[in-house]
C-alpha cells in the first residue's frame, strides 16, 4: 500500500510525497485498529484471572494494559521468556511498570505454567486464509498445550495482517530469512554465567548478528561449545492451525477462525 506509489506516479517528487502521505495514513490506521482491538479484547479478561502470553506484541500489550489501567481489572500475567531475542522478558518490564503482577517462565515450561492460567492471548505476524496464524516461534506448541488442557487461546491482530496464504504445515511457510546469524548457548545455571561481571569489550555477551572469535568465546563464562559438525536451526516463526485458536480479536470485530476467509474476500473485492 505504501511503497507501490512508484508504479502509479511517474514523477519522483510526487512519488515521495505520496509515499509519505500513505505512510502517515497507515500509521493512523494502525493506532486506531490497535485501540479498537484493545477495547474489544479486554472484555475477555476478568478480575482474578491469570493470563498467559508469548513474546512482544503491541496490540496485546495495548489490550492488557487497557484492561488493567482503564477498566481497573485485577489480574496477573505469566509471560514466556521469548528466546532467542528475550522478547517476553523485555515485555515483562512494560507490564510490571503498568502495575500488572507479572511472572516470567522459560519457554520450555509452557506446559507446566498452563495448569495455573485461565486463558492465553498472543499476537500474530500474519493471519492466513484458513484462520490459522503465523507468529513468533513457540506459538504453535503453545496452542497445542492450551487446547489439550482446555484453556481458551485468543489471538489479537489487525486486519491488515490478513494474508491470502493457505499453509497446511510448517514447510508451507515462505522463507522468512531465518533467525540470528550466530546463535550461542550459555549455561545460565552455572556459577560463572550468573555472576555479574564488568562489561568490557571482551567480556560482554554476544549481541544480535555478532560473531565471536576464539578469544572472545573463552571470556563468555558458561558458554557451551558445540562441535562444528553440529547444525543449529533457528526458525523465527511457526504456523498455528485454526483448530487451536478459540477467537481472533480484530478491528473488524471478534471473529471465529472460520470467518477469516469471508473477511479476506471482502477486503480483496
Amino acid at each position: 500500500y505504501v511503497t507501490r506509489a512508484f508504479l502509479e506516479l511517474p514523477d519522483f517528487a510526487a512519488c515521495i510525497a505520496q509515499v509519505l502521505e500513505r505512510g502517515e495514513r497507515f500509521a493512523d490506521i494502525s493506532v486506531h485498529s490497535r485501540d479498537r482491538i484493545a477495547e474489544l479484547g479486554q472484555a475477555f479478561v476478568q478480575d482474578g484471572q491469570t493470563v498467559l502470553t508469548h513474546g512482544w506484541s503491541r496490540v496485546v500489550s495495548a489490550l492488557l494494559i487497557r484492561a488493567a489501567t482503564v477498566h481497573n481489572k485485577h489480574f496477573s500475567l505469566v509471560i514466556l521468556e521469548g528466546r532467542p531475542d528475550a522478547g517476553g522478558i523485555k515485555a515483562a518490564k512494560l507490564y510490571a511498570d503498568a502495575g500488572i503482577p507479572t511472572t516470567v517462565v522459560l519457554d520450555s515450561a509452557m506446559g507446566h505454567a498452563m495448569e495455573s492460567v485461565d486463558l492465553v492471548i498472543c499476537g500474530a505476524e500474519g493471519v492466513v486464509e484458513n484462520g490459522g496464524i503465523v507468529n513468533k516461534i513457540g506459538t504453535f506448541p503453545l496452542g497445542i498445550v492450551a487446547r489439550e488442557m482446555g484453556k481458551p487461546f485468543y489471538v489479537a491482530a489487525e486486519s491488515y495482517k490478513f494474508a491470502r496464504l493457505f499453509p497446511l504445515n510448517q514447510r508451507d511457510l515462505p522463507d522468512m530469512g531465518g533467525g540470528l546469524a550466530n546463535l550461542h548457548f550459555v549455561d545460565t545455571t552455572s556459577w560463572h554465567a550468573t555472576t555479574i561481571r564488568p562489561t568490557t569489550p571482551k567480556s560482554r555477551p554476544p549481541h544480535r548478528d555478532e560473531s565471536m572469535d576464539e578469544s572472545e568465546r573463552e571470556t563468555v563464562r558458561g558458554l557451551v561449545h558445540l562441535p562444528d559438525h553440529v547444525n543449529v536451526e533457528n526458525p523465527i516463526c511457526d504456523y498455528t492451525p485454526a483448530k487451536y485458536i478459540t477467537l481472533l480479536f480484530t478491528d473488524l470485530g471478534v471473529l471465529t477462525p472460520s470467518a477469516v476467509s469471508d473477511e479476506l474476500i471482502r477486503l480483496y473485492q
